[in-house]
């Protein structure tokens, strides 16, 4: 099969890799009919992560093509979307809602999805079907739930967007969009928008902001506390994972407020004593997309949301390498690759 490989940061390449086989009676084979290249994806491109040689892809949705001996509520020709983070969604962590700290998780990093099949460990806890063949034009949303769309939801339930709150977004990538997309289902009353950029801001909107706030760092918190009569907002989104994103979405809450951070952390401490002044409450990391899935597809494919809107460049896969360079030069907010 064709596989997305990055050999060193700015080396993405298409090439012929092992088909996959089942090698666990938990498994699954499924063939991908469409994959995506993720905000991630850039660290290591950009070489803030170390790579070689790397398989790429961790969002993907696809019909299942094998299961295992063990696989219980899955079947060849099934229609499913899977999360970044693989799970048996029984542990107590996952009972707990948390599937993505599962005890027996894998990321699907490791497995590499931008390619034409995958292999999906702990299939009937990771997968989840669709009700049926999806039309054409749901596939870009479905597919936006097995990541962006489910961190950004994380990120917001997090935050515990609500009727009643304000909420700010610091960070107008995919999943900062989309956490201002779940804010609005969630029913805030206020969303607050940090981006300086047109395109994205239009976006936002559509997707529910009610304000932009062009200002970053200290300016950018002064101005949350302006718009909120000195409070700052009740919740707060970080979807950046650096230091000054981190910082700006901390200070940017109010006292007794919540922030829900999904950015990728690179280079972020915490300061004890800020953190300790400002009584505000912390919850994020790897987001546990498993627990929303079920809830997300059927939001999709009643068309009462269309996440999807934030793919604005689709390319074969064979193109890859172009879709990494578009985004690393914010040509495109987020790259839609076809199998």
């Amino acid at each position: 099969m064709r596989g997305v490989v990055m050999h060193a940061p700015g080396d993405v390449r298409v090439e012929e890799r092992a088909d996959p086989v089942l090698e666990h009676p938990t498994d699954a084979i499924i063939s991908i009919t469409a994959t995506c290249i993720c905000g991630s994806d850039l660290w290591p491109y950009r070489g803030h992560d170390r790579v070689h040689n790397k398989v790429m892809g961790h969002e993907y949705i696809g019909v299942v093509t094998q299961v295992g001996a063990e696989v219980r509520t899955l079947a060849v020709g099934d229609h499913v979307v899977g999360s970044f983070m693989t799970s048996d969604n029984t542990c107590e962590i996952c009972q707990a809602g948390f599937q993505s700290r599962c005890i027996h998780t894998t990321g699907m990093g490791a497995i590499g999805t931008q390619a034409e099949y995958a292999r999906i460990p702990l299939a009937d806890g990771t997968l989840v079907k669709m009700p049926g063949e999806p039309p054409a034009d749901l596939i870009p949303s479905l597919l936006a739930a097995s990541d962006v769309l489910g961190t950004g939801w994380f990120a917001a339930v997090a935050a515990e967007a609500a009727p009643g709150k304000t909420v700010a977004v610091v960070g107008d990538g995919a999943v900062g969009l989309l956490g201002i997309l779940a804010a609005k289902q969630l029913g805030a009353d206020r969303i607050i928008a940090m981006s300086r950029h047109a395109d994205r801001q239009a976006l936002a909107r559509e997707f529910g902001a009610t304000d932009i706030v062009e200002e970053r760092g200290d300016e950018g918190v002064a101005r949350i506390k302006e718009m909120t009569g000195g409070y700052g907002a009740h919740s707060v989104i970080e979807a950046v994972g650096t230091q000054e994103s981190m910082e700006q979405a901390i200070r940017a809450c109010r006292a007794g407020g919540h922030v829900g951070f999904v950015g990728v952390s690179h280079g972020v401490s915490l300061n004890g004593g800020e953190l300790f002044g400002k009584t505000v409450h912390l919850l994020g990391g790897p987001a546990p997309v498993r627990r929303f899935l079920p809830e997300l597809i059927q939001l999709i494919w009643d068309r009462k949301i269309n996440p999807g809107a934030v793919f604005d460049m689709t390319l074969p896969l064979a193109d890859a390498a172009e879709g990494y360079r578009a985004m690393d030069e914010r040509r495109a907010i987020k790259v839609l690759l076809t199998t």
